[in-house]
């Protein structure tokens, strides 16, 4: 059975690294991390997986699903201008809706695009462009699914503190090759880690996307994990899951967890206005 956990503040993040303040620390590792001896997530070799095979309980997942309504003509939030991108850990909007995100794209499940199709939501990809493009195909079932793609680096490297140059290459290098990929204009970034700068947001402004993304919630293993002391899933929040054997599982719980709250999924990009 799936559980949607409620946790106080400070909470697993996306890897299960311990969080204090979401909105302006690091809050989660990613799957390709490593736990040092002080609980900091350290980037490993990132590699794709093969597609696994069909899992047989399919079907308990898909009778799982929550039913939404449409979401609401969008609201959109107005990025503000500058030499720098914005962060949001989730955007300030006024209608019932909230934002699944998934990260990396290692394990491609094949039945993740079956259960997507089912699921009827749309969500955002950030995904790590060497790990998509060794699998387009896996990629594109989850666009035509209901997915849009966003840049999440080359290496999935820690950022803050690392040089303009290293982070520039990092952001503008992703974005070419899923472009390339993809055939699609990125507009989004999410740092791996959750780890950023002012010089993380300058290179993400430089290369040409519009604004950088962290999350309010985390799923792993079946499992949301609350990271404020509202445990909820509240209007605007940014969910954050990954590619791992556990996304049925994940998704599952994710949109259980927005259901509970009255709220519907909602696509982040028409929730963002680039004009002034």
């Amino acid at each position: 059975m799936l559980v949607v956990c409620v946790f106080a503040i400070g909470m697993v993040g996306g890897c299960g690294s311990p969080t204090v303040d979401p909105g302006h620390t690091p809050a989660s590792s990613h799957a390709t991390s490593t736990p040092s001896a002080t609980g900091s997530a350290k980037p490993t070799p990132v590699a794709a997986s093969s597609p696994l095979p069909p899992d047989p309980t399919l079907a308990p997942y898909l009778a799982r699903l929550p039913h939404f309504g449409p979401p609401p003509t969008p609201q959109p939030v107005t990025l503000p201008t500058g030499p720098k991108a914005p962060m949001y850990h989730r955007l300030p909007v006024n209608q019932p809706v909230a934002f699944l995100t998934m990260d990396d794209g290692q394990t491609q499940l094949s039945d993740a695009i079956p259960l997507m199709r089912a699921a009827h939501i749309p969500f955002t990809m950030f995904l790590i462009a060497p790990v998509a493009a060794r699998n387009p195909g896996f990629f594109r079932g989850m666009e035509a699914a209901g997915g849009v793609i966003e840049d999440h680096t080359i290496t999935h490297p820690e950022m803050k503190g690392k040089s303009y140059q290293f982070q520039h290459r990092e952001v503008c290098d992703a974005r070419t090759s899923l472009e390339h990929t993809f055939g699609k204009t990125m507009t989004f970034f999410r740092p791996p880690y959750g780890d950023y700068d002012t010089t993380t947001l300058r290179a993400v402004h430089d290369c040409g996307l519009r604004a950088a993304f962290d999350w309010s919630e985390t799923v792993n293993n079946g499992v949301v994990y609350y990271q404020t002391s509202t445990h909820r899933i509240q209007p605007g929040d940014i969910i954050l899951m990954h590619f791992r054997p556990a996304f049925l599982a994940d998704v599952t719980a994710a949109l259980t967890a927005i259901h509970n709250s009255g709220l519907t999924p909602a696509l982040l990009e028409n929730y963002v206005s680039f004009q002034p």
